[in-house]
């Protein structure tokens, strides 16, 4: 799968980030191990120079895992020296960048190995736990709409700390009154869109999205599979049966918005979901948890699952904010130039490090994609 690149290249990219815009500039006298890895490992940045070609990354057998480690122990020797001396503010904003980046890192190597364990037949797994029983006794909250007035907001970062130069500038949007649902939509509810053959509907789909159902014979989320009448995934704890209360995950924006069409509701747009989310603390089932798995909403909270669990697909196009400026030189690859053919998602997944999240963070991708944790809330109207 193209989108997936090996856990040994993501620990040579990351190291690459901080030699690239860091040591080579920062540090004087500092010598790579090999010049060579400055184009092997640089992953999109043309203004540095030639990269291979992304499908081509898991073809990369050497330099070997012994090799990738010992740059990696090369880099944080020279990154301690550099960081023993004072800095300019720029240059520790772009240490603040680099350890941001490689957080990104930490989740997409979790859903890259995911991916890889679950194409593998002899059905391996990243940890060993007890194959959980189906617990019909389990359910999920019951769903209420929660009312948000119409008017006009700040959207975007304000303040101290690190952000992404993608959430600048602050800047205010005027919203209709909308509702957005309590809780994300669950296992449970999304068999009922399947069982209505909702797979099989072309009204409920975007043309782009019809499309690619055919093309690539979807009847099901990503990971499912039927065994004995039953629905089964992979998950990072190998094969498990899907529970009806969980929150659904593994679909692409389109899946999710022909849910939500069949619903009869809508997906937020990202500045409803933003506005939302002010009122939520940033707290839930991230990679620190330690489950790596959408877990069953909370009861007694009123606007729930806002944060972890999975990525929550919007109805909204990842462009530039008014008035947003990349920052200079090649560093300003990191997020602008990906403002086209991708949608946001907002609030973090069991796979992501708590401390990167902010309500302000704008993830992105193309619509067809789904081995990132995915879900969907939904929203209408008030």
């Amino acid at each position: 799968m193209p989108d997936a690149s090996p856990a040994k290249w993501h620990l040579a990219h990351t190291t690459w980030f901080f030699e690239t815009f860091l040591l080579h500039e920062q540090l004087p006298g500092y010598k790579t191990i090999n010049p060579a890895f400055r184009t092997l490992f640089n992953s999109y940045y043309d203004a540095i120079g030639d990269r291979p070609l992304r499908a081509m990354r898991h073809v990369l057998s050497r330099p070997s895992l012994e090799e990738v480690h010992a740059y990696r122990g090369h880099v944080d020797e020279a990154m301690e020296l550099l960081l023993s001396r004072d800095l300019a503010r720029d240059v520790v904003d772009l240490v603040t960048l680099g350890l941001n980046h490689e957080q990104q890192h930490q989740e997409l190597i979790l859903t890259d190995v995911k991916y890889g364990l679950a194409a593998n037949p002899l059905g391996s797994v990243y940890r060993e736990r007890p194959v959980a029983a189906p617990a019909s006794e389990e359910s999920a909250p019951e769903l209420t709409w929660h009312s948000f007035p119409k008017g006009i907001y700040p959207i975007g970062f304000e303040g101290q700390g690190f952000c992404f130069d993608n959430e600048l500038p602050c800047h205010h949007v005027y919203l209709e009154p909308f509702r957005l649902a309590s809780r994300l939509v669950t296992n449970g509810e999304y068999m009922e869109f399947m069982h209505d053959r909702g797979y099989a509907t072309v009204k409920l789909w975007l043309s782009d999205g019809w499309d690619t159902v055919r093309a690539n014979q979807w009847v099901a989320p990503l990971y499912w599979e039927r065994r004995d009448g039953a629905w089964w995934h992979s998950t990072l704890n190998g094969i498990q049966p899907v529970k009806e209360a969980e929150p659904v995950c593994h679909l692409s924006y389109y899946e999710a918005d022909a849910f939500a069409r069949w619903a009869g509701a809508r997906l937020a747009t990202e500045s409803e979901w933003e506005v939302a989310s002010q009122s939520c603390l940033i707290g839930g089932n991230f990679m620190d948890s330690d489950a790596l798995h959408p877990q069953i909403a909370p009861e007694g909270v009123s606007l729930t699952q806002m944060f972890g669990d999975v990525w929550e697909w919007t109805g909204s196009a990842y462009l530039a904010y008014p008035g947003y400026q990349p920052v200079p030189g090649a560093v300003g690859e990191y997020n602008g130039k990906f403002m086209s053919n991708q949608m946001v998602l907002r609030g973090g997944s069991c796979a992501s490090p708590q401390s990167h999240l902010r309500g302000t963070y704008r993830n992105f991708f193309p619509p067809h994609a789904r081995w990132q944790f995915m879900g969907i809330r939904l929203a209408n109207g008030d």
